[in-house]
């Protein structure tokens, strides 16, 4: 029998990253950039701006460091950027100065249709693996959802302590009280699953555990689901294959990015779900079609994810984009 992951096709092979690992953009420095303007004084407040292309466990990442200036970047902003043939993302995750005393940063995440995020486990790494440049090897991070704590494990890999999770049925939310174990998806979609499992990672999730993931029509049924009355902020869509308590395979509809190569918060709410409904151990791998996540549900209700990161590259904003972008 072939190893469970084999059940998930692979993403292809990248085109070959335009900066190696060791020729990152450094203060003071101006790499080659398919955005970079030839114009001289600034006319936006992003023009000429760094931004890494990296990848956590297959899912399209971009990380923007906006601290020490005063710009709240737009949705409209976000839209254009993600229009770009190389910078189109699954999360953009923003940078900004912390709020308060006692943190490294504050963390925004976009999603590619411009809407925002209260969490990305994934691109959570990736601005761990950016800070970490600077030396920082343990962060405490702010988001709109609350703190998030990072800590490197080896020269890719990151552990996310992405706190706990939150179960209550006006916590996910969803539209009527349920019992988040097993919530009926009523009305019913044709060919979903009649239940499914509701929990809150920083952002809404629905778990649909099915026999064969393969299966599974992602792209008919996660738009549907996404957007199904029960959840009124919308909702991500996991489809889940128990292979073993501690091995399980996973596929992901993301909230307003689509199918995806991987989401971390997805694989935090599976393991949650699957351990409530006595299906899988507390601790767990998920493999995903970009690659495996290893899950704890640690006794103190807090979900930590390990997983590594791959740098792809790094280039420069050019203000020309944000034109004809409402931006």
């Amino acid at each position: 029998m072939p190893a469970p992951e084999a059940a998930i096709q692979r993403r292809a092979p990248k085109a070959p990253p335009l900066f190696s690992f060791n020729g990152i953009y450094r203060p003071g420095t101006v790499p080659a950039s398919t955005h970079q303007s030839p114009r001289g004084p600034m006319t936006h407040p992003l023009d000429r701006r760094p931004i890494l292309r990296m990848n956590g466990a297959g899912n399209e990442i971009l990380v923007l460091d906006l601290r020490g200036i005063d710009h709240d970047l737009s949705p409209a902003e976000a839209r254009a950027i993600a229009v770009q043939p190389d910078l189109r993302f699954d999360q953009l995750m923003v940078i900004k100065d912390p709020h308060r005393p006692g943190y490294d940063a504050f963390l925004q995440i976009y999603n590619v249709d411009g809407s925002l995020s209260g969490a990305c486990g994934n691109g959570t790494r990736c601005v761990a693996w950016t800070l970490a440049r600077e030396g920082k090897n343990h962060l405490r991070l702010e988001t709109v959802s609350g703190r998030i704590e990072t800590r490197r494990e080896g020269e890719a890999l990151f552990t996310v302590d992405m706190g706990p999770p939150r179960l209550d049925w006006k916590e996910i939310p969803l539209a009527c009280a349920a019992d988040t174990n097993a919530v009926s998806l009523d009305p019913p979609v044709p060919g979903a699953p009649a239940q499914f499992s509701a929990v809150n990672m920083g952002n809404p999730h629905a778990v649909f555990f099915v026999g064969d993931v393969a299966s599974v029509d992602l792209e008919s049924l996660g738009s549907v689901i996404e957007n199904h009355p029960l959840f009124p902020n919308r909702v991500n869509v996991s489809f889940a294959q128990v292979c073993a308590p501690d091995d399980v395979l996973l596929r992901v509809w993301e909230r307003g990015a689509g199918a995806t190569q991987a989401c971390g918060t997805a694989a935090c709410a599976t393991l949650v779900a699957g351990a409530r409904r006595g299906l899988t151990h507390r601790r767990a791998r998920l493999c995903l079609p970009g690659g495996k996540l290893t899950i704890d549900w640690r006794d103190d209700n807090h979900v930590t994810m390990t997983g590594p990161i791959e740098f792809e590259f790094e280039t420069q904003l050019d203000a020309t984009i944000f034109a004809g972008h409402g931006a």
